[in-house]
């Protein structure tokens, strides 16, 4: 996996200590957007919207299939859970748990299930961004013990071939003899790359100026000049490199987290990785709680807060953050309810 490494280059340090020239600030901020500031330029700079990727047409027969793989809980060694337990699509591809169960009782995951939403669009999966794909990502809880607990390849290709459903679904789409466990994550892979809704956000993107309100327009401001661009942006908002959690102060300290996971250096065991994280994409935040690779924090202004703090050194007011929320609330976005309909009834 190539790694990237990328330190933030940080905005001048903005002293806000003095409660007069915060107010002075926000209120400045405030009378911008009342006499009609448009972020909007500046925003296109930065970020750009789902219409600008070029997406190959799907193949809707690997699509289907994909659905069905995603759905079925016979994906896990004794059958307890599917790909959408972890990765429900009622709830915008999470299960909103700070670690999700395993299939075998009792097992328990270490790290908080992203979301499966735009997913694609990242350059590296998993929070320590060992995978680059998300058919790669598909590969990785199929044959972890702790997560769907199939022993080896062999044991799913096996169990599938003796299901007339899949010997029906993999002909039709691969063609005979077809059912490989190369063909299987790539089947889930194109059902997730499907999985792309559109924002209110992207209709700005895309010119529309009344798809945001003013606070929403204030927040894009505080959210771009606070320096959170660094990492978050273009399509997916982030997902395209590896950051350190806690620029400025050890992270478990403000996250009251139980454990601290040494991140990268888990796998490189290399001292320079320990504490980076693979940068998250925004998209759909205000619902993929609780945040966090542990999943430490809940609510999402607590996690603006903390990462202003840990991550850029800046000291934003409270209508600052209550702004950018708002801002980061107009990236959510839901796939269709066909989508989040199992095909097993």
């Amino acid at each position: 996996m190539k790694r990237l490494f990328i330190f933030l280059f940080l905005i001048p340090f903005i002293s806000c200590n003095d409660n007069q020239k915060a107010d002075k600030k926000n209120a400045t901020t405030i009378k911008l957007a009342e006499e009609g500031y448009e972020p909007l330029t500046d925003a296109q700079i930065y970020f750009e919207p789902i219409s600008s990727v070029e997406m190959k047409k799907p193949d809707e027969k690997a699509v289907e299939l994909g659905k069905h793989l995603f759905y079925d809980t016979r994906l896990s060694g004794e059958g307890n859970i599917s790909c959408n337990s972890c990765h429900n699509l009622k709830t915008f591809g999470v299960d909103n748990e700070r670690f999700s169960p395993g299939d075998a009782e009792g097992t328990m995951g270490n790290r908080n299930s992203p979301t499966v939403l735009h997913a694609a669009l990242h350059r590296m999966q998993f929070w320590d961004g060992r995978a680059e794909t998300v058919e790669e990502q598909a590969a990785g809880p199929i044959l972890n013990p702790v997560e769907h607990n199939i022993k080896d390849e062999e044991q799913l290709v096996n169990r599938l071939k003796e299901i007339e459903l899949y010997q029906d679904l993999f002909k039709k789409t691969y063609g005979e003899g077809s059912i490989t466990f190369d063909n299987i994550i790539n089947a889930i892979g194109d059902f997730e790359r499907t999985l792309m809704p559109e924002s209110r956000f992207d209709k700005y993107l895309e010119g529309d100026k009344t798809a945001l309100n003013a606070k929403e327009k204030r927040g894009l401001k505080s959210f771009i000049d606070a320096g959170c661009i660094t990492c978050h942006s273009g399509v997916a908002m982030g997902g395209q490199m590896l950051q350190k959690f806690g620029l400025y102060e050890d992270y478990w300290k403000e996250t009251k987290s139980e454990t601290i996971d040494l991140g990268l250096y888990e796998v490189s065991q290399n001292e320079m990785d320990k504490y980076f994280f693979k940068v998250p994409g925004l998209r759909n935040v205000e619902h993929t709680y609780p945040y966090f690779h542990d999943g430490s924090v809940k609510d999402l202004k607590k996690t603006v807060e903390l990462m202003v703090k840990l991550q850029t050194k800046n000291d934003l007011t409270e209508n600052e953050i209550d702004d950018m929320v708002a801002f980061l609330n107009s990236l959510s976005s839901d796939v269709s309810d066909d989508v989040k309909q199992s095909p097993f009834k």
